[in-house]
């Protein structure tokens, strides 16, 4: 059954470093869908929906983020999943 939560990277950059198209290539190479993309606070938010085991693994890399990114801390929160979502998006 898949699960769904809402994300918040928070760190001490996580934006100009490619964060949200490292996010959504990590969410492609496990299977999960759902969106991301920039807060006015210099944080990157999104939603993840997929398995438990994709989403370890989405979960584990979003917690290191790209290679120029210093990320202190993803926050989550369960959400309610959604019917047919077919990709991940990166938003603006």
């Amino acid at each position: 059954m898949p699960q769904r939560f809402y994300f918040v990277a928070h760190g001490g950059v996580v934006q100009g470093v490619g964060f949200r198209y490292f996010t959504r290539e990590k969410a492609r190479e496990y299977g999960v869908t759902g969106w991301c993309r920039n807060t006015s606070d210099n944080k990157v938010e999104g939603e993840v929906q997929g398995e438990d085991e994709a989403l370890q693994k989405f979960f584990k890399d979003i917690d290191d983020g790209p290679r120029h990114a210093h990320v202190v801390q993803v926050t989550r929160e369960d959400r309610e999943a959604v019917d047919g979502e077919q990709s991940f998006s990166v938003r603006r």
